[in-house]
């Protein structure tokens, strides 16, 4: 599966207001590998940029003066995340800014889930993590993706922190250690440990006709002594319904 992580900063929080994306970074995800392809870039708004919005990205209209507008990126952005799946932290707050740009563009154009599919993490986290601060920043803290020194959030930097943050909240690429050391919200701090790009694929060994037959004696036997209960044999036949 194809997976491109994605964050976007804005020169404020609503399009319906006018504001508008200054900075887009994606990274590429293949089969769980950063395949090490990317897509950024820093956009000329043609509007001001909203103090508190500096305040957390630290970009500033004299640093845009020369960037080139989202019109003269769109084609390349939207051939960069086309049939993949959009890895985004409150994907909602993104995707909405992602499709007012596009339809400034283009009145007709509907959504960018027409040509993607979408993953938020923030409710993936709200699920894993119920009660808890499910922010990115205490996401990487919970899950020792919080390495990385920085003094504002850039939209690059954050795919990559959210990139390590998704792999280990999804169950890969990660170490778990559940002693002394936990985050904030009292959970145990799982250490990344990221595996290169460059490895050999897995190689997958399938069962043979003997250990099948074997197999399925020993579930005749567990399903006789539980009274046809065999929670094997059950999740077998859910699966063919």
């Amino acid at each position: 599966m194809r997976q491109v992580v994605l964050d976007t900063e804005t020169t404020g929080i609503n399009p319906s207001e006018g504001h508008r994306i200054i900075e887009i970074g994606c990274l590429e995800i293949e089969n769980r590998r950063l395949t090490g392809r990317s897509f950024h870039c820093y956009l000329q708004p043609d509007r001001d940029i909203e103090a508190e919005a500096i305040a957390v990205h630290g970009i500033t209209p004299e640093f845009l003066a020369d960037k080139p507008r989202f019109k003269d990126i769109a084609t390349e952005f939207m051939d960069f995340i086309r049939g993949s799946e959009l890895i985004i932290h409150n994907a909602a707050f993104d995707i909405g800014f992602i499709n007012h740009e596009f339809r400034l563009l283009d009145e007709s154009f509907e959504t960018v889930a027409n040509e993607c599919q979408v993953l938020d993490t923030l409710a993936l986290a709200r699920q894993k993590h119920p009660a808890q601060k499910n922010n990115l920043n205490a996401l990487a803290r919970r899950y020792g993706a919080d390495h990385r020194q920085r003094t504002y959030h850039g939209a690059l930097l954050d795919s990559e922190i959210l990139a390590d943050v998704y792999l280990a909240m999804t169950g890969g690429q990660v170490g778990l250690s559940l002693h002394e050391d936990s985050d904030a919200d009292g959970t145990g701090q799982e250490t990344i440990q990221r595996l290169p790009s460059s490895r050999k694929k897995l190689k997958v060994v399938l069962a043979s006709a003997e250990e099948i037959a074997a197999h399925e004696l020993r579930l005749n036997a567990i399903d006789k002594a539980s009274g046809s209960s065999c929670i094997w044999r059950q999740e077998k036949l859910a699966s063919l319904l």
